[in-house]
């Protein structure tokens, strides 16, 4: 699996048919398919470019009313998926990088691109689930990479009109590790 799409919807309804429209249209691999916060529902499929793309593109041609975002990240970084899944947590914490997105899409277009910008780690993922339909990803490293990282990642999603904030905390505190796994 080298590539990822995302569909974001308005409507849950939209959302499951969108998600059963993907799946019948090629062969990929259903990462995630659920509601999220704010009454949206999100799709997040796998696979090889070309079917990862032919699926988010029919999507975006017949479900087209309710879509709030989508993206197809060809050539993902290795780091998105145990972030996903909350797995991805760092033995120690350097400096602490933290975006935050209107969008579930454009937050992780834009941790893949905060990650592949510099050499740092992403710790975690968080997608809209008890933050108002918001996202936000953590990431470490030294002081200048995560810099470097956050300020990528955040050109990407401010490109959509969607980026909420950006901090970068230079030596922070083992207890935030603590709380974030």
């Amino acid at each position: 699996m080298n590539a990822i799409g995302l569909i974001e919807l308005s409507s849950i309804a939209a959302g499951m048919q969108a998600a059963d429209m993907m799946l019948k249209t090629s062969s990929i691999e259903l990462i995630l398919s659920r509601t999220i916060c704010a009454g949206k529902y999100m799709v997040l499929v796998g696979g090889d470019v070309a079917s990862v793309k032919a699926a988010v593109d029919v999507v975006n041609e017949e479900i087209d009313e309710s879509i709030i975002d989508t993206f197809v990240i060809p050539s993902v970084h290795p780091d998105i998926f145990p972030a996903l899944n909350g797995t991805n947590a760092p033995p120690e914490l350097e400096a602490l990088g933290i975006l935050e997105a209107f969008s579930v899409a454009s937050l992780i277009e834009g941790a893949d691109e905060a990650c592949k910008a510099a050499d740092v780690q992403l710790i975690e993922l968080r997608l809209a689930m008890a933050l108002g339909g918001k996202a936000f990803c953590t990431i470490t490293g030294d002081v200048a990479a995560v810099t470097s990282a956050v300020e990528a990642g955040a050109q990407k999603i401010a490109l959509k009109g969607l980026l909420v904030n950006k901090v970068v905390i230079p030596n922070a505190s083992r207890e935030l590790l603590d709380e974030m796994v």
